[in-house]
């Protein structure tokens, strides 16, 4: 990593970040926030004719993540949610009351929620639950707030974060053509930003010794594409975008299906609107006054 490149990153972030205490968790300042703004309207801007829009909390159904495989794959990086009973009906003493002294974490059951750990997981029960995936295939846009329990000093691995997606549900051959096309589009965006990038073939970090043969599967199928950005130096990239083909896993945990029963496929262009700003400031500084023409245009400066 470069010394002189991460202490620019350090040196910046006043204008940027404020420290909470906790690693990966930060207050965002104005400065910040006008760039993560321009972002998500230029990736607005690229919307496909016929997208539908969603918006989603930042909490979804444990049920539903469950369902998907999550948290058998990625169990050290979920985020449950917990919460204290209420008392019993009629009033009666539980034993628990609140005070100086009250251990709430001690009575606390994990709740029917979960942090979402990926903006395109409550889309797919979403759709299933409208009946069958249209001939012509579905495509959404879709925001939420995620979490992953990556907590690091680098500004480019937050576990609280924001994620910008397009996710196609249809054929194979649909969702193929919809990512080639983001990929193409996604380097066009990159280019627009000005930013120094490059593909690579990349696979999610899956628990245990079986989720190594998952990833190593998931490169040689070339499922997941990232794009790759030096935001502390080439031999650590930073991946800002990804390009990925998700096969029938979720129109089988979802019940995705065309209305002559055939099994939907699906994958997703995702943006990562933090990793992105990072990246911009990097890039070009914190004085938006200095920043190119054509990338303030781009974002609506």
């Amino acid at each position: 990593m470069s010394t002189t490149q991460t202490d620019r990153i350090e040196a910046m972030m006043p204008a940027l970040l404020h420290q909470t205490g906790i690693d990966g968790v930060y207050l965002r300042t104005a400065l910040y926030e006008q760039i993560v703004s321009g972002l998500d309207a230029f990736i607005t801007k690229q919307r496909e004719e016929g997208t539908e829009v969603l918006r989603f909390p930042p909490v979804m159904s444990r049920k539903v993540l469950e369902a998907t495989g999550y948290a058998q794959n990625f169990p050290h990086m979920l985020g449950g949610v917990c919460c204290v009973p209420p008392p019993p009906a009629g009033g009666g003493d539980a034993g628990v009351g609140p005070g100086q002294d009250f251990d709430w974490a001690h009575y606390a059951t994990t709740a029917d929620l979960v942090l979402t750990p990926a903006a395109c997981y409550p889309v797919y029960s979403f759709a299933s639950a409208r009946g069958p995936v249209p001939e012509k295939g579905l495509v959404f846009d879709v925001l939420s707030d995620c979490f992953r329990r990556e907590p690091s000093k680098r500004l480019d691995r937050l576990q609280s974060f924001r994620m910008r997606e397009y996710v196609c549900i249809g054929t194979p051959e649909q969702v193929l053509a919809f990512r080639e096309r983001w990929k193409q589009r996604g380097a066009e965006m990159a280019k627009q930003l000005g930013l120094t990038f490059w593909f690579d073939k990349a696979s999610d970090p899956f628990f245990g010794r079986m989720g190594l043969l998952l990833a190593r599967r998931q490169v040689e199928q070339a499922l997941k594409f990232e794009l790759l950005v030096p935001i502390y130096s080439p031999e650590q990239p930073t991946a800002c975008m990804s390009f990925n083909f998700h096969q029938d896993h979720f129109g089988t945990v979802a019940n995705l299906k065309s209305a002559d029963g055939a099994l939907s496929n699906t994958g997703c262009a995702a943006f990562g609107l933090d990793r992105l700003t990072l990246a911009m400031f990097a890039t070009h500084g914190t004085d938006l006054a200095t920043w190119p023409a054509s990338v303030k245009e781009a974002l609506g400066l």
